[in-house]
């Protein structure tokens, strides 16, 4: 797994051992900053369930301001950072051990928020639930989500909309979008 461009291009990041973190692959990895590369520079980024932090890493070296880890595991906040060290980044970066959830309540505005939590679980929706009933996201703010091909994700409420849904075999890719005072006029 390596960080794909920017001005830590060609760094390899370290993985976790075992089953628990399912890494983005690099197919989609590409179609997804594909996807965001004119929404990044100087923008603040939350990657939710960060696992190895690839996501966040890759924003950051592309360009991002800022970008906020979270994962519950030890062991995955404590490789984000040995991450963020191998790519020069760790200045421009937060790494925080907790709930990913509960960390949602905290009030943060954020530009861009990846949510790629355990396939299976129903952590992905109750994501979109909360990041939209607390309204974290700034105007024009983007929220990706990973999730399997066949999941189905709860409905958002305005000011969010799905923007659109990009397949890669059994992987699924859902953008919203938030609006700007655009709709309060």
């Amino acid at each position: 797994m390596r960080v794909i461009t920017g001005s830590a291009r060609g760094r390899r990041l370290k993985e976790l051992e075992g089953m628990e973190t399912r890494p983005t692959t690099g197919k989609v990895k590409e179609s997804l900053f594909s996807i965001l590369q004119f929404d990044l520079e100087g923008r603040r980024i939350l990657d939710l369930f960060a696992g190895t932090g690839q996501l966040g890493i890759e924003a950051l070296s592309r360009g991002a301001r800022e970008c906020v880890f979270i994962d519950q595991r030890k062991d995955a906040a404590a490789l984000i950072r040995d991450n963020l060290q191998i790519c020069g980044l760790a200045d421009r970066a937060t790494v925080r051990c907790g709930d990913g959830m509960a960390y949602l309540k905290s009030g943060e505005k954020f530009d861009i928020i990846f949510l790629d939590p355990p396939y299976g679980s129903s952590l992905l929706g109750q994501a979109l639930e909360q990041i939209t009933a607390f309204d974290i996201c700034r105007e024009h703010g983007i929220i990706v989500a990973e999730s399997a091909v066949d999941t189905e994700l709860p409905q958002v409420a305005a000011p969010y909309s799905l923007y659109r849904e990009y397949r890669y075999g059994k992987i699924k890719l859902s953008v919203y979008h938030r609006s700007g005072n655009e709709d309060q006029k």
